[in-house]
């Protein structure tokens, strides 16, 4: 579980952040890919959420990423949501889903407490980690405080009521003016489910199939013109149909892990060309049912 150890010369810089896919409950995969990819002690550890769920180790799973600290750096995912949903009482537990040992935890009331306050996003370094995808009219800046919105939100007194009013797909258009629970809602969509939008932005969420099943008038969030993310690097995971994409300024990670494919982790180098790619198998994590 430990990464491996670093140079004692501490005038070397900090590595370049490792970032994996989702790992939903997959624990033995992200402990052999961890040893694959075997990051120095110092590396960041970034996550494109779903830690949880479908797997069949998933309050494990959870655990290894807490003892990770610092080093972990984890945004929410709707498999996470879901968690905290269940754990609320606002949505009940889904045919294939595997929490319920986490919300029986004798500590159950401090993991949910993480996973709450995880954030919605990270950007460092002219790289900008969601699970989902961005809106084409979101820069990063504007991706960063819709989503410092959001994780407030989450952190309140009231979150189980904020909370409960994530669910539903609309507003599914970005506008400026929109406000309150509506904002909110829009904003927790797109960072967390979003896979195909028009040419103007609005969010469709009939297909969670592959590219040739986008619907009509629809592309990937990622492939709208003029999209304003389109200057930094995005990292996302959620899309297991889409599968491993690559490209200078785009990262999509899920590789369909807990479908029994692979797990990838990719090293975020800022030059494309020095970037390197980690997967292993997953057969043994095969999802019973259900979707992601």
């Amino acid at each position: 579980m430990t990464p491996a150890a670093t140079p004692s010369n501490l005038s070397h810089p900090r590595p370049a952040p490792l970032a994996f896919g989702d790992l939903q409950g997959c624990r033995k995969p992200f402990q052999q890919l961890l040893a694959k990819a075997a990051p120095l002690a110092s590396t960041p550890l970034w996550f494109a959420g779903d830690l949880i769920n479908r797997g069949s180790e998933s309050l494990a799973t959870l655990r290894d990423i807490i003892a990770l600290g610092d080093l972990a750096v984890p945004v929410l995912g709707n498999h996470d949501l879901h968690l905290l949903s269940v754990s609320a009482g606002i949505r009940k537990s889904k045919r294939g889903d595997t929490i319920d040992e986490i919300l029986a935890a004798p500590d159950a009331d401090d993991l949910l407490d993480w996973v709450r306050h995880r954030p919605l996003t990270h950007f460092e370094n002219g790289m900008l980690m969601v699970h989902a995808g961005v809106l084409p009219q979101w820069d990063a800046a504007l991706t960063m405080e819709l989503a410092e919105e959001l994780q407030k939100a989450l952190r309140a007194p009231d979150w189980k009521e904020t909370l409960a009013g994530l669910y539903g797909n609309k507003p599914n258009r970005w506008t400026p003016n929109l406000k309150g629970i509506n904002r909110l809602r829009l904003t927790c969509s797109a960072l967390t489910r979003v896979r195909f939008c028009d040419a103007e932005g609005t969010m469709d969420f009939t297909s969670s199939g592959g590219l040739n099943t986008a619907p009509a008038g629809c592309m990937p969030w990622f492939d709208v013109p003029s999209r304003k993310t389109a200057d930094v690097t995005v990292v996302f995971g959620h899309w297991a149909a889409l599968g491993l994409t690559l490209r200078d300024n785009l990262i999509g990670l899920d590789s369909g892990c807990v479908w029994g494919e692979k797990l990838s982790a990719v090293r975020l180098t800022q030059d494309p060309a020095e970037r390197t790619l980690t997967q292993v198998d997953c057969e043994s994590c095969r999802a019973p049912s259900g979707g992601n």
